[in-house]
């Protein structure tokens, strides 16, 4: 990888190191901080980037095959882990949707526009941007559709409740939620042809760039109240599907199944190989499940895309000689 890749890691790292420094000698407090920060990027800042992104696709422009060749083995692979989890039984009705978001959402911003820009150059940044355009849109809604309807349904198993009071929380929850809302607005806006205000886009883009530092801040604050002890062995299994078979599906579709190759192949693959997203830890905030195991497995994972990546790179010069 090149110097900029490393450069970017390196960035991540310091600035989760100021976070748990900060974590540590409780400049703003214990846990209750790291989650404050955190949701006010949930609620706040995270809604402004969604709206903005979702408002500027062109969707005439995307290239369809290369997208759906990302997308399908990827919310397939979100769907497998939700399912194999709800299985287990867990404690909290909402671990199998925090769970599979881990498994499957990639920092694809912060690390993957640097990652695509010094590996493949313009050609390669722009199917990169093509997935980033759908990103969030895609995973999170299927995954926030997912935790509100076992919310419901735990919450039917503690007061009897209607079937269609259940689906009606449901929806309601996922409508009404600072996830969905801005994208279903963001959509609507973009299918109504809309120019975004230029005063507006400034603040909508002030406050989307808060949302990078605020997670990594909140990420180092939570290593450093929850630890990592107990949280391993999961953050471990949890970024070699993320790390490992999330891209190998992905070149399974997209080299074997629709036959691409060349760069729009090698993007989507370092695309499914990015260590897990930040996103992850603001969703197991927002419900309160499993934050030492997200976080955690935030930092293993980008620790272990050091190692990962260049296999990569390597695998896919071999299938794919320039």
């Amino acid at each position: 990888m090149s110097s900029a890749v490393y450069f970017k890691l390196l960035a991540i790292f310091v600035v989760v190191s100021v976070g748990w420094a900060a974590g540590r000698m409780r400049f703003f407090g214990g846990g209750e901080a790291a989650r404050a920060l955190s949701n006010t990027t949930f609620f706040l800042f995270a809604p402004a980037l969604l709206f903005r992104t979702t408002a500027r696709i062109d969707f005439d422009r995307l290239p369809w095959s290369t997208v759906l060749a990302y997308f399908a083995p990827v919310v397939g692979l979100m769907l497998l882990v939700y399912a194999h989890q709800r299985r287990r039984r867990p404690e909290a009705a909402a671990e199998p949707s925090v769970r599979a978001i881990t498994a499957t959402f990639s920092n694809t911003v912060q690390l993957g526009i640097p990652v695509a820009a010094a590996l493949f150059g313009e050609a390669g940044l722009s199917v990169h941007l093509a997935v980033v355009s759908l990103h969030a849109l895609t995973l999170l809604s299927v995954v926030t559709v997912l935790v509100e309807l076992d919310l419901a349904r735990a919450a039917e198993g503690h007061a009897r409740r209607s079937l269609l009071a259940t689906l009606g929380t449901t929806v309601r929850n996922t409508v009404i939620h600072p996830v969905v809302l801005p994208v279903l607005l963001g959509l609507g806006w973009n299918v109504a042809g809309w120019p975004i205000p230029p005063a507006v886009d400034e603040i909508l883009v002030m406050l989307g760039q808060a949302v990078v530092p605020a997670c990594l801040i909140a990420i180092g604050m939570s290593l450093a109240h929850y630890g990592i002890r107990g949280s391993l062995a999961a953050a471990a299994a949890l970024s070699v599907l993320k790390l490992v078979v999330q891209p190998a599906l992905v070149l399974a579709v997209g080299h074997f199944g629709l036959g691409l190759s060349g760069v729009p192949l090698a993007a989507i693959v370092m695309c499914a190989s990015l260590p897990a997203g930040t996103n992850s830890m603001m969703f197991s905030q927002r419900y309160a499940t499993r934050e030492a195991e997200v976080t955690t497995t935030l930092v293993v994972s980008t620790l272990a895309f050091v190692v990962t990546a260049p296999l990569w790179i390597a695998l896919l010069q071999w299938l794919s000689p320039p």
